[in-house]
């Protein structure tokens, strides 16, 4: 996936190769800091008022100050795509850290935040969003934050990695047997033509396609209940699909090597994956919806 060479810095714009910053620095030394994923298609952000609103509140759960207005860093993330003649799909990373300062536990006074932005190729992965992708499940021993899209990743890394060494695309977190979300995407199951997932607490990311979901099931009078669910409620489950800004709406069809139904997608997924392409505005290379 190539990286277009123009990056935001702070409020500049300058070549990825002149990007840099010093050693000290509390993202890289502590994770001090907070990101976004924003994805694009056809040259243009989808989702991009939530995402920086999003971010506007993880920056105040950890209270960082962005330096910034939520219309200035609207601005600047335009002018991101335009100054790399961006146009076909994609996603924009943006980081903000705590800023630069000799290393030391309590936050440095009258220190900026470091904050960078930088375009990225993404196409859309049609032949899993076709067919569905396997997963496995893992206890969730992350923190209780997780509301907050801070950089303290380690314990997602490793679940993702388990997920690749097994041959599978996520891995389904659990704690005390209830489901809270995937190592990066968030986890529904379908039951009686009923939607169920994870409340939107402090245990899981109030994900920005989560919310359209919860949207699009309202639009097609598809119950969407957020009374979370158990482990063992998967391997029963008439459907079970994941979102997020690079899966969109991802059917799974399988879990720990057991098959989910009869291992294609299903009805309410697929009617969401449609709803899902509408709202972005996506005419070229859209999955096709037989039921």
């Amino acid at each position: 996936m190539a990286i277009y060479p123009i990056v935001l810095a702070q409020k500049t714009f300058t070549h990825q190769d002149n990007l840099k910053y010093p050693f000290e620095e509390r993202g890289l030394q502590f994770g001090d800091g907070i990101y976004e994923v924003i994805r694009i298609y056809d040259g243009s952000y989808y989702l991009l008022k939530e995402h920086v609103d999003r971010l506007f509140r993880s920056a105040d759960a950890v209270k960082i100050n962005l330096a910034a207005t939520k219309e200035e860093i609207t601005d600047l993330l335009l002018q991101l795509l335009e100054k790399n003649k961006m146009t076909g799909d994609g996603k924009v990373y943006l980081q903000v850290s705590r800023g630069s300062a000799p290393r030391d536990h309590v936050f440095p006074q009258g220190i900026p935040a470091n904050m960078y932005a930088y375009a990225q190729d993404l196409p859309r992965n049609l032949e899993n969003l076709q067919k569905g992708v396997s997963v496995i499940t893992q206890p969730d021993v992350r923190w209780e934050n997780c509301y907050i899209k801070s950089l303290n990743l380690l314990p997602n890394v490793l679940a993702k990695q388990e997920a690749k060494e097994h041959g599978c695309y996520e891995a389904i977190l659990h704690r005390d047997d209830l489901v809270t979300e995937c190592s990066s995407s968030n986890i529904y199951m379908v039951k009686d033509g009923d939607i169920y997932t994870h409340p939107a607490t402090n245990r899981i990311l109030h994900g920005c396609v989560r919310i359209r979901v919860e949207q699009f099931a309202n639009d097609l009078s598809i119950s969407f209940n957020e009374n979370g669910f158990k482990q063992e409620d998967l391997f029963t489950a008439d459907e079970v699909f994941l979102s997020s800004s690079t899966s969109e709406v991802m059917p799974v069809t399988m879990i720990d090597n057991k098959q989910v139904q009869d291992g294609t997608p299903g009805p309410i997924t697929r009617k969401l994956q449609e709803a899902y392409e509408n709202d972005a505005n996506i005419t070229e290379g859209k999955i096709t919806h037989t039921i």
